[in-house]
């Protein structure tokens, strides 16, 4: 009994016609039914009743087609397995990641899986968040670690690894200094220091503006926390930061309430390479939400 048997036996059964099962094969129509009648012959039965208009299963044709299909399933799913295995030991994955990203020890990972799958070839792309999603979508990123800003966008799954509170971090010699917490509002006359558009933080802040009925004051846009705490230190403005900031600032809770997190994001359907769907569940265990 030969596998290429229990194929053609399988699509006739499906098709009810030779013709038809052997275009879906890609053979001609005599090989179908010469193998077929080699597997009747075998198995000493008549597996197909011909002799009406289309083509029936007699009774233990009917018996035989759940262990034919089993039988095609099951090497289906051995040829998978060597596929897995071998695409997990010579893959890639194309990761990107948020600029200035420290809150994250995304090399560390990198590291761990690299030792654990030395043959996996691994990437890093940095860029803002908005182009990081865009190129997760376009499939030109496996994963990137992005700031969000409220629900991940349409067809994009994630996994969240920091949820922060943005804070107002002023120098110590502002008037805002003394406040326990601000309201946004009376940010709207004060020059601000963010994060550029298209990262999570400018997101959060820009929605809340919309939101109140304000027009945020952006004196200067910096790429990193730091470069935002330094100006802020030296009395350029209010900066705009997630959690906390640094020696010598002020850091003040807006209200209402603002947050931004930080995620993992791939495309919800999933990676479809082997090396993909081992980095994404590896960073999944790796990283606990903070």
């Amino acid at each position: 009994m030969e596998l290429r048997q229990l194929e053609y036996f399988v699509a006739v059964a499906e098709e009810a016609n030779f013709t038809r099962a052997a275009a879906r094969e890609h053979v001609a129509q005599p090989g179908v039914s010469a193998q077929i009648r080699r597997l009747e012959r075998e198995l000493g039965e008549q597996l197909l009743d011909r002799s009406g208009r289309t083509v029936r299963l007699t009774e233990v044709g009917e018996a035989v087609l759940p262990y034919a299909r089993a039988a095609l399933a099951a090497v289906a799913g051995a040829k998978l397995a060597v596929a897995e295995l071998a695409g997990l030991l010579r893959g890639r994955v194309d990761v990107g990641v948020v600029t200035a990203c420290g809150a994250v020890d995304l090399p560390s990972a990198m590291a761990d899986f690299h030792q654990a799958h030395p043959g996996v070839e691994v990437t890093l792309t940095e860029g803002n968040s908005a182009e990081l999603l865009d190129a997760v979508r376009a499939g030109d990123l496996d994963l990137a670690l992005v700031g969000l800003a409220g629900p991940p966008p349409e067809g994009i799954s994630t996994h969240v690894v920091v949820d922060e509170r943005l804070v107002a971090a002023v120098g110590p010699d502002d008037p805002l200094a003394e406040h326990t917490e601000i309201a946004l509002y009376e940010l709207r006359d004060r020059a601000l220091i963010c994060l550029p558009r298209g990262t999570g933080v400018r997101t959060c802040l820009d929605q809340a503006c919309a939101a109140e009925g304000l027009v945020p004051r952006i004196a200067f846009e910096a790429s990193g926390p730091m470069m935002l705490e330094k100006l802020a230190m030296r009395g350029m403005g209010v900066a705009i930061l997630p959690g906390s900031a640094g020696p010598g600032l002020r850091a003040i809770p807006i209200a209402p309430e603002l947050r931004s997190t930080l995620e993992f994001a791939w495309r919800a359907a999933g990676p479809t390479a082997p090396a993909a769907r081992a980095f994404v569940e590896h960073v999944r265990q790796a990283f606990a939400p903070l």
